[in-house]
């Protein structure tokens, strides 16, 4: 190639630039005020990072498919095919199949969730687009939504996408504390706002792994419902329990005023990305049509592999050997923080989930950490990122579930110079 030549092509591909940044400034105009509050999920950015050889990550929610039979998912996957072939590659109805829809009110009646119909059930895309559809359907510009400090980064996203206001509450090692609930609500009526949501995950929260302590759970909902807030319960950890024996969700009793969403992410496989709601019947028809808009039907070749492989397989004992591994981890977790961390730390002891929450000395800032974090050979996510606003955070989450005992014990093992510098300097900051 001549200079010349070269000189050419250099000239077009600044040519293509130049075109390409007028058409990025023509069509900045186009944007709507709804696109200018979606973020890129915090907890993306890092799963990006975690897939780096030679990381130990503690930061993604991977659920463990060691003791998933993989060779009778495909077994069940060709006999899908070969039998119902016709049916699983064409469109499916809105709600999901009758069959998906009664398998899902089998496994919530696990959970304590008794008679639920599978004619209040609609199938989502994972649960994260049941919250999806529960904003577009019930919140206008400026409502609010109450949330769980701290909640999970994709819920925070997807309610800041549709313009609500998401206030958060605060909770102690119990969860949700009514009597906070009730003086937030207060406030916010003071101020005229409109409070349409409590979104919370009672059950393991994530980040936490919090649980709102039973005696709690129908004082929640009275207060909801005597303020007239509808609840979002996201229970996609319930059933998964070290003990066994799964907390009484909050919409077991509460049929009229729980928007309940469940998931086989954490009890199956994510990679089908199917989840649920189940309904109150006077706000079905609304909330299923929202859902259709979008996906038009969820997809079928998916709902007849997991409707055929639990008919098949014994699920419920796959779960118990599945809480089995993720109790091992947690106890892995929660014995390297305390032979690594410094004493300034805190944590949580969650008795079931994937998470621990580990708290620091106020003042310091674990997001700046999550790079050093990285140059030590480990990832966690920062605590910011499960908070609405743009406030600092002196707390970290850290996931054992998708992590073996060995690689854990690592991590914390990587961590904890990087978390006692910080506290260290800290400690040396002048009093203000």
């Amino acid at each position: 190639m001549t200079s010349q030549d070269t000189t050419v092509e250099l000239t077009a591909e600044t040519q293509t630039a130049l075109e390409r940044a007028e058409a990025s400034h023509r069509h900045e105009a186009l944007f709507s005020d709804r696109a200018h509050n979606i973020k890129q999920s915090a907890v993306r950015d890092v799963f990006d990072i975690s897939i780096r050889p030679g990381l130990v990550s503690l930061a993604g929610g991977s659920p463990s498919l060691s003791k998933l039979p993989l060779d009778l998912v495909g077994d069940t996957a060709k006999r899908v095919i070969e039998e119902h072939g016709m049916t699983a590659l064409h469109y499916g109805g809105g709600k999901g199949t009758e069959e998906l829809r009664q398998l899902i009110c089998e496994i919530m009646a696990e959970e304590g969730i008794l008679g639920a119909s599978p004619d209040d059930v609609v199938v989502t895309t994972g649960s994260q687009s049941a919250q999806d559809i529960a904003a577009k359907v019930f919140c206008n510009p400026g409502d609010v939504v109450l949330v769980e400090d701290p909640t999970y980064v994709g819920a925070l996203n997807t309610f800041e996408a549709y313009q609500v206001q998401v206030e958060p509450v605060f909770m102690d090692d119990d969860g949700l504390i009514p009597e906070e609930l009730e003086a937030r609500i207060a406030e916010l009526e003071g101020q005229g706002k409109r409070i349409k949501l409590l979104y919370t995950i009672p059950s393991f929260n994530n980040p936490s792994g919090i649980t709102l302590a039973a005696e709690r759970r129908q004082r929640i909902v009275d207060i909801c419902r005597d303020h007239n807030i509808l609840i979002l319960e996201d229970n996609p950890y319930g059933m998964l329990r070290f003990d066994g024996h799964p907390i009484t969700p909050l919409r077991a009793d509460n049929p009229d005023d729980v928007i309940y969403c469940g998931s086989f992410s954490k009890i199956f496989s994510p990679g089908v990305r199917l989840g649920w709601a189940l309904v109150p019947r006077h706000l079905y028809r609304r909330f299923y049509l929202a859902a259709e808009a979008v996906v038009l039907c969820p997809s079928t070749l998916t709902q007849l592999l997991v409707t055929e492989f639990f008919r098949q397989f014994d699920w419920r004992s796959y779960l118990a050997e599945s809480r089995a591994i993720y109790a091992e981890r947690c106890a892995a977790m929660l014995q390297a923080l305390g032979e690594y961390f410094p004493a300034e730390a805190q944590w949580t002891t969650p008795d079931g989930g994937f998470f621990v929450w580990v708290t620091l000395p106020e003042g310091i800032d674990t997001y700046p950490l999550l790079y050093q974090a990285i140059d030590a050979g480990v990832v966690f996510i920062p605590g910011a990122a499960f908070t609405p606003g743009n406030e600092t955070s002196s707390k970290l989450r850290l996931a054992f579930s998708g992590v073996s005992p060995e690689q854990i014990h690592e991590g914390v093992r990587r961590l904890a110079p990087v978390i006692a510098a910080a506290v260290e300097a800290n400690a040396q900051q002048p009093v203000a």
